[in-house]
């Protein structure tokens, strides 16, 4: 067999398995967040918080504010309720490479270079709520800034878990004009050593 063919024939199927096994982690992490409003509710907790970041009169500013309260704590209930929606799925489906490139089986050839999904949601939701308190007495605008942060680097741990990380940091960057370091450099410092300990191991 010619080698150029066998090679054309080994990367096909190397595509095809990897897509197989990226749909399936999609498939399974969207059966879940079809369960709730997460990302309307992030998407519209953003704009509020950057209509009312926008305004120069703090009085029209404040109505922007104080509607927000509903939104948060709903997002705020359904990211804890999705934290434990998935401690009932068996532990190997939510395992996420470490690696850069998604790279099909690898976290069951390579489970030690893998961390859990659902560690990381229930870090995240720790995270969201911490700052929705606003435990270390932040600013109306800090904290919108860091609840906006916290948001987008769950964001990017689904998107990590359905592809990889190298794809989830194009998307933040692509979609929010903001990179995966400087997302997590705004997130509260006890969430960003938390999240470095889980995906670095």
């Amino acid at each position: 067999m010619d080698a150029m063919l066998l090679w054309a024939l080994l990367a096909g199927g190397f595509w095809m398995f990897k897509r197989h096994d990226e749909q399936r982690r999609i498939v399974l992490l969207s059966g879940f967040l079809r369960q709730f409003r997460l990302e309307e509710r992030m998407a519209q907790l953003t704009d509020a918080y950057l209509r009312a970041l926008g305004e120069a009169d703090p009085e029209r500013a404040e109505p922007i504010w104080r509607n927000l309260a509903a939104t948060e704590a709903a997002l705020q209930s359904e990211l804890q309720q999705l934290a434990a929606a998935l401690k009932d799925v068996w532990g190997e489906h939510l395992r996420v490479s470490r690696w850069p490139v998604s790279l099909p089986m690898a976290t069951r050839l390579f489970p030690q270079h893998s961390f859990d999904l659902h560690a990381l949601v229930a870090l995240h939701a720790q995270g969201v709520a911490a700052t929705l308190r606003n435990d270390e007495g932040l600013s109306i605008r800090d904290r919108a800034f860091r609840t906006t942060a916290e948001l987008l680097l769950f964001q990017h741990s689904c998107h990590w878990f359905c592809r990889s990380k190298t794809v989830a940091s194009a998307r933040v960057l692509r979609r929010h004009q903001t990179s995966y370091a400087q997302v997590l450099a705004a997130v509260s410092p006890a969430t960003r050593a938390a999240y470095e300990r889980l995906v670095s191991g």
